[in-house]
C-alpha cells in the first residue's frame, strides 16, 4: 500500500468522524489526536475526539490494514 493509499484511507476515517453527530448535543466532533495501536494482534487507528459544542469526548477505532508490524513506528510518525 502506498502513502497515497494510506492517506485516502485516513481521509475516509475523518469523513466518518465528521458525519457522526455528538450523541449528547448533536454537535460536530473534532479530532484531538490519532494513534496506531495493536489490539488482539490487529492494528487499529485510534482517534480521540471532542465535541466542538459541549466538550463530550468520544474515541473512534478504525481497522488499519495498512499497518504491518515492521512499519508500525513509521506509520505512527506519519500520523503524528
Amino acid at each position: 500500500m502506498t502513502i497515497r493509499d494510506i492517506m485516502k484511507y485516513i481521509e475516509s476515517e475523518y469523513l466518518v468522524i465528521n458525519d457522526t453527530p455528538c450523541e449528547i448535543c448533536g454537535g460536530e466532533y473534532l479530532a484531538e489526536n490519532s494513534n496506531v495501536s495493536i489490539v488482539d494482534g490487529i492494528p487499529y487507528d485510534i482517534c480521540n475526539c471532542v465535541c466542538s459544542e459541549c466538550g463530550h469526548e468520544k474515541t473512534f477505532q478504525f481497522c488499519a490494514p495498512f499497518v504491518e508490524d515492521e512499519d508500525l513506528s513509521k506509520i505512527k510518525n506519519i500520523l503524528n
